[in-house]
């Protein structure tokens, strides 16, 4: 139970951070590799994906 919330919690902050376009969330030093592979808006949009995955996820998996 607890550990649904804290991965939902988790996706929902990867989605807001990654549609705000937050510079501290897309230039740390591991999403950098990814920017420069996929374009700021391209890996917004994965980092996006990833948070729906997570929060769906969260609500799924029954631990």
């Amino acid at each position: 139970m607890i550990a649904n919330f804290i991965l939902v919690l988790c996706g929902v902050f990867t989605v807001f951070c990654a549609y705000k376009d937050f510079d501290w969330f897309m230039d740390n030093y591991k999403a950098r590799p990814l920017v420069k592979l996929l374009g700021r808006n391209g890996a917004r949009i994965f980092y996006m994906v990833i948070g729906v995955l997570f929060i769906v996820g969260g609500f799924l998996i029954k631990v």
